[in-house]
Parts: C-alpha cells; structure tokens; sequence
C-alpha cells in the first residue's frame, strides 16, 4: 500500500464497498454525534466522509486535531444507509471506517472559515491566500484558469502558431502607461524595463522571418487596481501574424476565443463576431465596449431639435452639440423617469430630458414644446409608443454619448432585460487614428501609434488628421474589452510621417522605438496581430466580478502583496551595489490634539 494514499478523495464509489483504503488530505469539517464522529476529508480532488466510534482506537485522535490538519487516514469502504446517501458529493453513497488515523502536519487555529463562504475581508484573504486558496470557488477557479490556458495553447498550436518567449528585461519605451523600473548593477545609472506588453518584440520576430507567434504573456505596468485590472501584472494571449489583413486576424482569433467560451460554460456564442465600426458604436450604445445583450439602441435625434421651440436642445445643436435619443421600453411613469433624471444629475449631469407617452399622446415638457410630425418622428426613430418613454441627453458629443451610454447600461439593468446566458463578442473597427486635445487642439494618437493608417502615405499627406482612421480594432464581451489590437505600420516613411502629425520628429522615433524602426530598414512584411487578455477571459467563464477572484497569489489595491510582504525595504548593501540613494517624501507631520 502506497505511504499516502491508494485513492484521492473523488475515487471512492459503491464499487469499492469492502475495500481497505488509504487516504491524505485536510479536515475539512467534523460532527461530533457523542458515540460516532464524522470527519470530512479534502484534497485537491474532493472530498470524502470518514467515521470513527467511541470503540475505535482512532476516536480519541479524531476529536484531537483542530480543522485544516493534515491527516493521513487508512480503513474500509462501507456503503451509506439509502437515508444518508449524500447526492451532492460523488463519494456520497460511500463512507471510509477508520482504522489507522496518522497526523501529518497539525494545524493551528485558522484565520478564515476554509469550509463556508463567508467573507473574510480582502486584507485577511490576501494575507492569508494559501487558505483563501483551499476554499471551492477560489480553488475551482484556478483550476478553470489552468484549463483555459491550455485549451488556448491547443488552439493555436492546431492554427500554426509557434510559442516563443519574448524578453522580461528590456528598455523603457513610452506605451501608455509607467514602467516598472530595475537598475543595472553592472550599468550604474541606467536601468531596464519589465514589458509593459511584448509589442515590439513580437513585431520584430515577423521580421525576423517566422509566420505566425504566440505567448501567454506576463505583462507588467505600474498602474491604480480595478476591478478588472489587476495591478502590478497580468498575462495574454500575445499573438502576431505575418502577410496578413484584419480579416485575416479576426479568422484565427474567433475560432479560439467562441471555443474557449463554448468550451467551458453552457451559454451561447453567436458567430461570426459582428464588426462595428468605432463611431457606430459610439453612436448606438454609446460605447466602443457595447453591451450586445440589451436590445436598446441609441439614436441621433439632433436635426430633430435643431431650431426647435425647445430652447434647450435648440441652443445646443446650433452651438455644435447633439442631442441623443435612447429609447425606454415600458418606462411610460412620471416615477420612472424622474427617477432617470435624479440618476443623470448623479453622474454629473444636468439631467436627463424625458417624454412619456400614453393613451395616444406624449407628455412632458419637451413632448409640451414639440410639435406632433416632430413626436411621431420621434416614435418612428426609437419605436416607442403607449406606455414607454424616450430620454435624451444633450450635450458635446462625446458627454451626450457617455451619458447616453451608461443610461442604456442602467435602463438594461432596471427593466432586467440584458439577454441571460450568453456571451456576445464583436469587434469594434475603423478606430480614429488620432485625437484633438480639447482644451488645447494639440493632435495626439487615440490608440496604437504603432497602427497603419487606412490609405497609408496619402491618407496621412492629404487628409484632415482626424478624419484618418487606423487599421486598429478591440474584441468586446458583455461589454467587457478583451484585447486591442491593430495592422503594423511596417514602413519606415509611413511611420515617421504618423509620428510627425503627432508632434514628435524623427529622432524621438529613433531614440525610443530605435531596434523596431531599424529593424523595419531591412524588408519588413505586413504584420498585424492582438492580444486577448487571460485573467478577463477566466473571469467572465468563472462568474466573477473581480479580477483578483481568478489569480493564484493577487496583490491588493494598493498593489500590496500582505502574503510575501511586497514592496519591501532593501539593505543598504543592495542599494550601494546599484548606485541608488534614495531620496523619499518627508514624512507628514503628526496632527497636533486640541
């Protein structure tokens, strides 16, 4: 008999009945019934249910030990009487008699509860993760997490991708957010960066000849915690794909992305993927992350109130601004709509302008100012009628979208018609190459500035800056970004001239992106490619809301590792080896009593 275990704790079935059998793993809970104690036993499989007697020699062992120990157990199966049968465990038509109860490591009294869900608080969670860790949800989320992962690399491995390894050690580059800086010990003064993503990297091994690339790939920026990010560090599926177009991307990535979620859950996966382009998007759902599932669809209604008797929306179109329509299925209450509009005032807004309409005619003040061929047009654009309503949001186009936006999200939630057990992934196209400061009219790119420009050289030589869209596209879920991506600029002349348009001459190209553009001066093929991120992807398959849900060792919020006690101060030693001084913030100054 193995030293252990002849089983794990999922094994044992009526089959088994009469079998001596060893098993190890950790107390998970014990009832004590005076003469008989039930002890249950978990591993990493399942779970097991143990008994003993006061006439065993094990009783008195069994009522020693505290939860969480680590027992090795040897006895016989025995079949369950048919009223205690457990239906809930797959061992449930089976006990195991104690004869041998051996104590491999006794645990202490536990901070957390392993065997209930109830919240601990993230501080004790975290600090206590290895616990955390033994709990079903947290454990059965980490082995998703697994599976997933390898489902992926079966995927693309089956596509024709080859897995390589970029650098975690590389040079600073300016991508949107801070670096995690390391100094140089044999270098002083100079210091590497962790990747914020192996974007140039993964460009470069097109160049260097190989067809198609992929990684799960750890990436790191020194950014503020949410609820789907994860600071400090995260992983994707980095891919890159040489002699390709967007179409082409979007072939290989769909089969992956709908298999995995078909995979492992039982909701639905409509493909292909729709394609909508950014300002469809933003006029629509007032988002370029749309929630599919709520069958809401925002209109345009400005030319509508353009010289219209309601002052309001009449000024704001004539001064440039629009006027958005979003429609209220079965809204039709002053209730509900004021309710609408104290929510608007919430977020910031002025309001949320509303019509109601019943018993053939619209009420309200803006219904009140209107007149009828401009109310039936109205109802023709959003198909409202008796019974619903229609608000509106007023202002610069970007803040009327936004509000319209986060109101359609709220009227899906409230009215609790987001489409259930689905996943609706689209693609979001034809993205702004670049975007005016508002304050300022500084132009700057909106996204990738690594991105080709649609109409390449002429596009950028001839056309209003920011009428020139980018060959750069998002894949969304549920209203959820899973990854951008883009086409390269693989030419030399193209990309200083996208660079030049954003205000940085050629030398900030050859100092910041050097290897890249050098390495694009000797025959580089078209490229493009993405990268899906991992911990999103386990979240929304797992159910959870928080990133930290579906990661082994997370950190907190304030991108604190409570377990390993990370960032930590270093000896002084380690600092004169890096030719650091440091040079801290002084110290707030103690508040004074009184």
């Amino acid at each position: 008999m193995h030293r252990y275990r002849t089983h794990t704790c999922s094994d044992l079935r009526d089959t088994h009945v009469g079998e001596t059998v060893r098993l190890s793993g950790w107390i998970h809970r014990r009832r004590d019934h005076g003469q008989l104690v039930f002890l249950d036993l978990r591993d990493h499989y399942g779970i097991t249910q143990c008994v003993t007697d006061v006439e065993d020699p094990a009783f008195q062992q069994v009522e020693k030990y505290r939860l969480e120990s680590v027992v090795c157990i040897t006895g016989r199966v025995v079949k369950r009487s048919d009223e205690t049968i457990n239906t809930k465990l797959p061992t449930g038509q089976i006990e195991v008699r104690i004869d041998d109860f051996e104590v491999l490591s006794a645990a202490d009294q536990v901070p957390l509860q392993v065997n209930s869900d109830e919240d601990a608080g993230e501080e004790t969670r975290l600090r206590y993760r290895y616990l955390d860790l033994r709990r079903e949800r947290v454990h059965n989320n980490i082995i998703l997490r697994s599976k997933v992962i390898s489902s992926i690399r079966r995927r693309m491995v089956e596509q024709g991708f080859m897995e390589f390894q970029t650098p975690i050690l590389t040079a600073s580059s300016p991508e949107g957010a801070r670096d995690f800086l390391v100094p140089s010990r044999l270098h002083p003064g100079k210091f590497y960066a962790l990747p914020q993503a192996p974007q140039q990297f993964k460009q470069l091994i097109m160049v260097s000849g190989f067809d198609r690339y992929f990684q799960i790939a750890p990436c790191f920026r020194d950014e503020d915690s949410r609820a789907d990010r994860s600071p400090g560090e995260f992983y994707q599926l980095d891919l890159e794909m040489s002699f390709v177009e967007q179409e082409d991307v979007f072939a290989a990535v769909e089969p992956v992305l709908a298999g995995v979620f078909k995979e492992f859950s039982d909701w639905t996966v409509p493909d292909p993927f729709p394609r909508i382009p950014y300002r469809e998007a933003m006029l629509k759902y007032g988002s370029d992350k749309p929630d599919l599932r709520i069958p809401i669809e925002i209109a345009d209604v400005s030319e509508i109130f353009r010289g219209s008797d309601f002052a309001i929306f009449a000024k704001l179109v004539e001064g440039g601004g629009v006027i958005r329509a979003i429609p209220g299925p079965k809204c039709g209450s002053r209730a509900i709509c004021d309710r609408m509009n104290s929510w608007a005032q919430g977020q910031g807004a002025p309001g949320l302008g509303y019509m109601i309409f019943g018993d053939g005619e619209a009420r309200g003040p803006i219904a009140n100012r209107l007149p009828a061929e401009k109310i039936e047009a109205l109802k023709a654009i959003t198909g409202m009628g008796d019974g619903d309503a229609i608000f509106f949001a007023g202002g610069k186009e970007l803040e009327a979208a936004k509000l319209a936006g986060q109101a359609r999200l709220k009227l899906g939630a409230d009215l609790d018609i987001v489409e259930k057990g689905v996943f609706k992934l689209c693609w979001i196209v034809d993205f702004p190459m670049y975007e005016a400061d508002e304050a300022t009219g500084v132009i700057d790119f909106s996204h990738n500035p690594f991105s080709m420009p649609q109409g390449g050289m002429e596009a950028l030589e001839t056309m209003d800056p920011l009428d020139i869209l980018a060959f750069q596209y998002d894949v969304v879920c549920n209203g959820v970004e899973l990854s951008s991506g883009a086409i390269r600029n693989h030419r030399p002349e193209i990309m200083y001239k996208a660079f030049e348009i954003a205000g940085y001459g050629p030398e900030v190209v050859d100092d910041k992106f050097a290897g890249m553009i050098n390495a694009f001066k000797f025959g580089a093929p078209p490229h493009g490619g993405i990268a899906p991120g991992i911990d999103r992807i386990v979240m929304m398959l797992a159910g959870e809301q928080n990133l930290r849900e579906v990661i082994l060792f997370p950190m907190n919020q304030r991108a604190e590792d409570l377990m390993m006690n990370a960032p930590s101060e270093v000896r002084p030693e380690q600092l004169r080896d890096l030719h650091i001084k440091l040079a801290l913030p002084p110290k707030a100054a103690p508040k004074s009593e009184g």
